[in-house]
This record gives structure tokens, C-alpha cells and sequence, in this order.
């Protein structure tokens, strides 16, 4: 058992442990965005703001069911870290077993059900007429690779529930760099359109996937499991099934309020929808620290509940919104001062207004990163303490607050409003997460000391 390579969160100090294992995590949410913000700068550059709008304006339905996919596979990883806790590998690798069966069936389900139904959803959601060829075109390459993001997400929320955040990080970086390359290889010397820019998404992270599945299992003898651990367990099917299901639900409904709001921006026509495009890009790039504090709340929550220390949990609670409250007035200073030049870099000076309303964008969305430091905190905290059922709940009060900007603002007072969307989406959130948390820290104290 190659226990060096994991990392036990309930013993030390909550703030280096969480630093020292977000950290990592950062740099594999910032690889990842990278190659996500080279897909849209080489786009927008070499193929116009047609296309970047096209690309654009799958943004919320990609993140609809990408988001699923993700959701599932980071709720699956919450009982592995649960039994890592626990000292109980046995137990964990049984989990591990059933896990890998359920994402391969949600794949294949999944990616047939997109594939068929990709042109009606682009139909319903008022794309553009010049622009939804090349959205379908892009859209469903990334629907055939619905395989791949399980892969990856599945083996590295594995990982991460040992504690080693940063093996599925090396993979991303090699990932990124392979991205950027079939980037200018498909759009620039083939000619492919936008549909090399999916291409290379999907080839790179397969690449990312195949390349943690390998190491996993030549590195992490913890894993390796014995025959009766390799079971279908339908007792372990439902707990994991309680578990990814109502986190992939949480993103998939944030994303419906999102669906709703890209439908209004693109009834604004394509400027507006390169300008939201190029805005959400970046703001992506910059909110990845928040990600990274979430991902490492849900295993440092799963393992301090799992080894019953639930004063941890606050401790760690406390040391998170400090990192995540500090780097929101970062950032808010940045986009400041540099929000045009970073709009700047998508479609250079050829559309100032495209530009501008990016800038704009960002502003307004920075301006509220302390509520969205909260949102990831808290919610993924929750989740990974063992009640992802909140996060349901906590997705409906982001979706009810787009759809209602997106109905109701935006035909009114147009673009600004829709970039008020998010902003009100996390203050909503985080109205209902905090008596959430309180709530199941209570629960959990019942349930761990009776």
C-alpha cells in the first residue's frame, strides 16, 4: 500500500492542510481553464466572432450536462473518503468498484440521449440563426466525449479522496499543453472550424484520463482490489447513488437557470453573446481558486466526519473563508484596472463593443466573489459531510434567481441585467447554505456521539 502518496486531513493544522492541498488543486483548475480560454482566444481570433459566439452560446448547456457528469463523479468520491477516514480500505475499494460500474452506465446513457437531442435543445434555447450550425457542430463532439469527462473525473475524485490532489493536476498540465497544440493544428493548419476546437478538448482529456487511470493503479497499491471487493453491491450502489446523484442534480439545475438566462442574451444577438462568452471565460479563469477551496472542503469534511472530529470541520470551515474572502478582494482589485485588456486578448480591437461589455461583465460579476467564496465553501463543506441532498436545494435557489433575471430583467434593461445574474444567483445560494450547514453540523453531532 502506497500510503505516502495519500494524505490523512484529521490530524494538523485546517489552514496548512487546506492550503497545502488546495494548492495543488488550483494549479489543475487553472491548467484547465487555460486550455478552455486557449479554445476560445484561438476561436475568436483566427475564426471571428461568429464562431466565438457559437462556441459561446453552448457555454450553459455544456455546463448542464458536463456539469452532471462532474457532479456524479465528485459525489461517488464522497463515501471513498468517508472509509479513508475510517481507516476502512476494504470498504473503500468496494465503493470504488461499484462507482466505476455506475459511471460507465451513466455514459452510455447519457451520451445517446445528448447526441439525439442536441439540435432540438439549441432550437428551444433561440440561438441565432448565423450561429447555430457551428453550435451544433462544436455541441455535440462534446456530447460523443460525455465517456471521456467520466473517466477523468471519476479516477481523480478516486484520488482525491486519499488525499493526493495533486497527481490528477501533472495530468492536466500535459493535458492543457496537448489541447493548445490540436487547437492550432485543427483551426489553424487543417481548417476544421469549431469543430477542432471539441476535438481537441475531448483527445486531450482523454488523454488526462487514461494517463490517471494508469498511474492510479500502478501507484496506489491501496486501490488494487480483491475479487469478492469487485461485486455489484446494491447497498453500496445506493449510497453512492445518494451521494453523486443529487450533486450532479445541484449542477444540472444551477445550469437550467443558466440555460435560461443564455436564451435571453441570445435573443440580444451575437455581440452580446460573444461579449457574455469572452466575459464568462475569464471570469472562469479567475474563479478557479473557489473551485479549488470547494473540492478541498468536500474530501477535508468527508475525512473528519468519517474519523468522527467534527470540531475540525468548523476549525477548517473558518480557515477556508478567510483564504477565500482574502483572494475575492484580490481579484475584485484586478479586474479593476485590467478588465478591458483581458477582454482585449478574445477578439483584439476589431469589436470595441464586444469589448466593453465583457469588461463589463466582469466588473459587476468580481464585485460579488465573497457571496461565490461562500457558495463553493460551504456547499461542497455540506456535501462532503455526507449530505449532498442539500446541494439540491441550494441549486434551486441559484436556478430561481437566473431564470427570474433572465425572464423578467433582461428583455428589460437588456445586457447589464444578465450580468447582474450570477452575482444575485450566489446571494441567493448562500441564503439558504448557511442555516444548511449549521443544520447538518447538528444533525451529525446527533448521529456520530448518541
Amino acid at each position: 500500500m502506497t500510503k505516502d502518496m495519500t494524505k490523512d486531513m484529521t490530524n494538523g493544522s485546517p489552514m496548512k492542510l487546506i492550503l497545502g492541498f488546495s494548492v495543488p488543486l488550483l494549479f489543475g483548475f487553472l491548467f484547465q481553464q487555460f486550455y478552455n480560454l486557449m479554445d476560445t482566444l484561438i476561436v475568436g481570433r483566427f475564426l471571428g466572432v461568429d464562431d466565438l459566439a457559437a462556441v459561446g452560446s453552448t457555454g450553459s448547456v455544456n455546463f448542464l450536462i458536463i456539469g452532471f457528469c462532474m457532479g456524479v463523479c465528485n459525489g461517488f468520491a464522497i463515501p471513498l473518503a468517508h472509509k479513508f477516514g475510517a481507516g476502512d480500505y476494504k470498504g473503500m475499494r468496494g465503493f470504488m468498484m461499484n462507482a466505476i460500474y455506475l459511471s460507465a452506465i451513466f455514459a452510455v446513457v447519457m451520451t445517446i440521449v445528448t447526441v439525439i437531442f442536441c439540435m432540438p435543445i439549441l432550437e428551444l434555447m433561440r440561438t441565432p440563426e448565423n450561429i447555430i450550425d457551428g453550435a451544433y457542430r462544436y455541441i455535440v463532439i462534446i456530447f460523443w466525449g460525455i465517456p471521456v469527462t467520466y473517466l477523468y473525473n471519476l479516477v481523480s475524485g478516486i484520488i482525491r479522496s486519499m488525499g493526493d490532489s495533486r497527481t490528477p493536476v501533472v495530468f492536466l498540465v500535459i493535458a492543457a499543453v496537448i489541447n493548445i497544440g490540436l487547437d492550432l493544428f485543427f483551426i489553424v493548419v487543417l481548417g476544421t472550424g469549431v469543430e477542432g476546437a471539441a476535438w481537441a478538448t475531448v483527445i486531450s482529456q482523454l488523454i488526462s484520463g487514461v494517463g490517471c487511470l494508469i498511474y492510479s493503479i500502478r501507484h496506489f497499491e491501496i486501490l488494487h482490489p480483491e475479487k469478492e471487493e469487485m461485486q455489484v453491491n446494491k447497498t453500496y450502489m445506493m449510497t453512492l447513488c445518494g451521494m453523486g446523484v443529487p450533486m450532479g442534480l445541484q449542477y444540472s439545475i444551477t445550469a437550467i437557470g443558466s440555460v435560461i438566462l443564455q436564451s435571453a442574451v441570445n435573443s440580444l444577438g451575437s455581440h452580446a453573446v460573444a461579449a457574455m462568452t469572452a466575459g464568462s471565460k475569464i471570469g472562469m479563469f479567475f474563479c478557479c481558486p473557489f473551485d479549488a477551496l470547494g473540492s478541498t472542503m468536500a474530501t477535508y469534511g468527508g475525512q473528519n466526519v468519517g474519523a468522527k472530529k467534527l470540531d475540525r470541520v468548523s476549525e477548517g470551515l473558518k480557515a477556508a473563508s478567510i483564504l477565500g474572502c482574502a483572494y475575492a478582494v484580490l481579484a475584485f482589485v484586478i479586474m479593476i484596472f485590467f478588465r478591458g485588456t483581458l477582454a482585449g486578448f478574445f477578439v483584439g480591437t476589431a469589436a470595441p463593443e464586444v469589448v466593453s461589455n465583457a469588461g463589463l461583465f466582469l466588473l459587476i460579476n468580481s464585485a460579488f466573489y465573497i457571496p461565490l467564496a461562500f457558495v463553493n465553501i460551504v456547499r461542497f463543506l455540506i456535501q462532503g459531510m455526507g449530505y449532498s441532498k442539500f446541494a439540491i436545494l441550494a441549486g434551486v435557489f441559484e436556478m430561481v434567481a437566473r431564470t427570474l433575471v433572465g425572464f423578467a430583467f433582461v428583455p428589460v434593461f437588456g445586457y447589464v441585467a444578465a450580468c447582474f445574474a450570477s452575482p444575485v444567483a450566489w446571494i441567493f445560494a448562500d441564503a439558504f447554505l448557511f442555516p444548511a450547514y449549521f443544520h447538518v453540523l447538528k444533525k451529525t453531532k446527533k448521529m456520530l456521539y448518541k
